[in-house]
């Protein structure tokens, strides 16, 4: 009979631990759903991670050379699948007609028009193939053994370039004679690896002969270099263009290596003649970073983005202009006291437009060549980028904390703007949002600082809720209106919390010394900026000042490890996310010491420079005495920028303080959670510590 009973209960105990699994099958509720008192919006209508998988990405718009119709592409995400797959779509430019032209089980990515207009060109299974504009014809175009990761037809269609990487060569290959299934590596100098893999290839850019038959007769126009283009990680396409004649590639590229590269930002315009196959740098006496060259359309003229300043990766980011007969240099943004990017030229040059940071937000802008004067066309709680010129009016992709992003049609007189490419529209109109307010809070040096509030739908201002302090990352990121997967303070909101998002010291889109008061003061005003802004937030009424948690990522998780030895009994949660927490190992470990150069002023051992010592001081990790708040640690393998030894060292020391704790790894994530699966698996993760701590 005991037996019975200890079989029966067994059985039991072993259905109860397989419930979770098998109730979410079935559609029933998270756990992590599970909420207190606070009413929240129905199920249906509510954003859970799962629904943000579910929404189509809308990438770039690419207008066809007669003006009339747009390319897109929208990568749509299979949650079961684990995997992502891109497909493009055609519409008139007022959105009208919109079609998907490509129904395939792999990706089509980096769609771009013919310069004849008559096919269209993308890459798919790393070759380039073309077909025609309603998708029919495909045909490939290229075999190259390397595979191809972007690519650029030539205005005259005769020549097409293409990056594709190039192997690195192989530390002291004499040791690995015979031994051709080690998996060692021998380094000798720095810059061995990079945001996510190991240097073993270089990005280099070919140009081949083109006809509507295929490439021929590739050429590296890098051959034997030792660094890449565009610069990893995260440059593409953009920087490199042909010129209006096709007789010249401008491209970025920054021709250092080992520690030179590791150290510096010195990157360069430079110019490549077919013809005779020569290479000369165009911006030999600017330091820092220069990318993204464009040509005028008469092609006597280059603008390009450029950074002052070697070694300091969020230094203003100017547009310049270079007169290429005379050499002439001119500073377009001069005064603007913001930085610049996603720029495009009017189609008769009269004028540039261009996207800049505005106090929260990312508004477009106009600069009119003959006079230099600079208007801004767009306004509202609004991130623009990704512009394109069509007739008076702009083609831009826009989103905001409570929309993601989508193609607009912008007018270029009024600002007016409406959504043409509704990708999401019927999944978004069926969730109910978080009421987003703009809130300015004066910080202890009495500035003033932009908070934004998300609060959870369905809001009653009568009722107590418990608050997030969002802590962004960067240092020096924009706080700005874009829609984040990673990061969705909706998300958030939907589980019944308040959102403090301060744009704290450090956070460009408020001027130069807004944004650099951040150096070397990682503990200081930028922490007691986070704290002003839960503090006075806190008072409200409906918030209940018992149940605060601090969350980041990056600087964010450097934030909510300094806050969990420093704040005096405020919060009863942190979640820290791919955080920095020893300064002195961060600057040995991290991939691009540039940054911890930049951000505390040189290394640790200049003992001798007052200003490095004090920024080390405010170390996270000085503080774990002071620890005694329920933490949750994220991690990930692959994150050469914030190494796993970071997350793993604040994991331990809270255990080995007796703190409640928790720590998440990826072993196939970078300083990103990418993958749909690691990503729900992130949030509910984040849900659950919590529920369990301000409930």
């Amino acid at each position: 009979m005991d037996r019975k009973i200890a079989g029966v209960l067994g059985v039991l105990f072993f259905a109860l631990q397989l419930c979770p699994v098998f109730c979410e099958r079935v559609g029933a509720r998270d756990p992590a759903d599970e909420q207190s008192s606070i009413p929240l919006v129905k199920e249906e209508n509510r954003l859970t991670p799962e629904r943000l998988w579910s929404l189509g990405r809308v990438g770039e718009p690419r207008l066809s050379p007669d003006g009339r119709t747009v390319l897109f592409g929208v990568k749509w995400y299979d949650l079961a699948g684990n995997q992502g797959n891109e497909d493009l779509y055609v519409m008139e430019v007022d959105g009208s007609h919109r079609n998907r032209v490509t129904r395939t089980f792999a990706s089509e990515a980096n769609p771009r028009w013919r310069p004849d207009g008559k096919r269209i060109g993308f890459l798919y299974e790393g070759q380039i193939w073309e077909m025609d504009p309603d998708g029919s014809h495909r045909r490939r175009i290229s075999r190259i053994p390397q595979g191809v990761a972007g690519f650029s037809y030539s205005p005259k269609m005769n020549k097409i370039l293409f990056t594709s990487p190039v192997p690195a060569a192989k530390g002291a290959p004499e040791l690995f004679a015979g031994l051709d299934k080690t998996k060692g590596r021998i380094v000798e100098d720095l810059a061995y690896r990079h945001w996510d893999t190991w240097v073993d290839a270089y990005s280099h850019i070919f140009v081949a002969d083109y006809s509507p038959e295929g490439i021929a007769n590739p050429v590296d126009i890098m051959e034997g270099e030792p660094w890449e283009s565009p610069l990893a990680p995260f440059g593409g396409m953009e920087q490199m263009a042909w010129s209006p004649d096709g007789s010249t590639i401008a491209y970025t590229c920054r021709k250092k290596r080992g520690k030179e590269y590791a150290l510096s930002t010195d990157s360069n315009i430079w110019l490549y003649d077919l013809a005779t196959q020569a290479t000369r740098n165009l911006t030999p006496d600017m330091p820092g970073y220069d990318v993204n060259p464009a040509f005028s359309p008469d092609g006597r003229k280059i603008a390009w983005l450029s950074m002052e300043r070697d070694g300091y990766e969020a230094d203003e980011n100017r547009l310049l202009l270079l007169d290429l007969a005379t050499g002439e240099k001119t500073f377009l943004s001069r005064g603007l006291d913001s930085d610049v990017a996603d720029f495009v030229w009017a189609p008769d040059g009269s004028a540039i437009y261009f996207v800049t940071s505005r106090r929260g937000t990312a508004q477009i802008h106009s600069l009119r060549l003959e006079d230099g004067r600079i208007a801004r066309l767009t306004d509202g709680p609004h991130t623009y980028s990704n512009p394109a010129v069509a007739g008076d009016r702009l083609l831009a992709t826009r989103s905001s904390l409570s929309y993601p992003e989508e193609i607009h049609l912008v007018d270029a007189r009024n600002g007016e703007s409406r959504d043409v490419s509704r990708i999401n529209a019927s999944l978004m109109e069926s969730l109910a949002m978080g009421e987003v307010r703009e809130r300015w809070v004066k910080t202890t040096d009495d500035k003033e600082m932009l908070v934004w509030l998300v609060l959870p739908p369905a809001f009653d201002p009568a009722r107590s809720y418990p608050a997030l302090l969002y802590c962004i990352g960067g240092p020096e990121v924009p706080l700005d209106q874009s829609w984040s997967y990673r990061w969705s303070l909706q998300a958030l909101a939907a589980r019944g919390y308040v959102v403090v998002a301060p744009n704290r010291r450090g956070v460009p889109g408020f001027g130069r010394e807004w944004k650099e008061a951040i150096l070397g003061d990682w503990g200081g005003q930028p922490m007691r900026d986070l704290l002003s802004a839960i503090d006075d937030v806190g008072r409200e009424p409906w918030v209940d000042e018992d149940r605060l948690a601090a969350v980041g990522p990056s600087f964010g998780g450097f934030s909510v490890y300094w806050l969990a030895g420093n704040h005096h009994k405020r919060f009863k949660a942190f979640v820290a996310h791919d955080g920095i927490f020893n300064l002195e190992s961060m600057y040995l470990e991290t991939e691009e010491m540039w940054f911890v150069q930049a951000e505390y002023g040189g290394p640790f051992w200049e003992r001798e420079h007052p200003a490095v010592v004090e920024a080390y001081a405010a170390s996270p990790h000085r503080f774990v005495q002071n620890w005694d708040t329920p933490i949750l640690v994220i991690h990930s393998e692959k994150d050469y920028r914030v190494p796993l030894g970071q997350g793993l060292a604040a994991f331990n020391a809270a255990v080995l303080r007796g703190v409640p704790a928790r720590f998440l790894y990826f072993p196939d994530e970078n300083h990103w959670v990418l993958q749909p699966q690691n990503s729900v698996l992130w949030y509910r993760t984040v849900f659950d510590w919590l529920k369990r701590w301000l409930h």
